[in-house]
């Protein structure tokens, strides 16, 4: 899983290849969420 940045905690990590869309993890302490391209949340 690719890190993308690393911010004030916060982790990004992008998935392009696991399936369509694309997506992206964000990371905070034990907060998480999943984002695809278009600004919606996922997950």
């Amino acid at each position: 899983m690719p890190e993308i940045s690393r911010f004030f905690g916060i982790i990004i990590r992008m998935f392009y290849d696991k399936h369509n869309p694309p997506y992206f993890h964000a990371k905070y302490s034990e907060n998480k969420a999943v984002f695809d391209f278009q600004e919606n949340i996922i997950k």
